[in-house]
């Protein structure tokens, strides 16, 4: 599971081009849409962005309107759980 974490961690940097950001800087637990909490700020482009490389790299198919794709994109530890799942 620390894998699967790291690897999304890279995908999020890679995928929306965060130049200052490690993936030691991520928090795993924080919000990814509030800079609260540690959280990365990140907004509804970036919401589309990391959907499309998550479909890309994952084979993960998502719906973007749904409430339950909203919760796995709450943090990594949330979108980790949601592909070990789909695995």
């Amino acid at each position: 599971m620390e894998n699967l974490k790291q690897e999304i961690k890279a995908l999020i940097i890679e995928s929306l081009d965060l130049e200052d950001v490690t993936p030691a800087d991520i928090n795993e637990a924080a919000p990814l849409f509030s800079e609260e909490n540690d959280g990365l700020g990140l907004d509804s482009i970036d919401a589309l962005e990391l959907g499309l490389a998550i479909k890309k790299r994952f084979d993960i198919k998502l719906d973007a309107n749904s409430a339950e794709t909203k919760a796995h994109f709450y943090s990594v530890n949330s979108l980790a759980d949601f592909f070990a799942s789909q695995r």
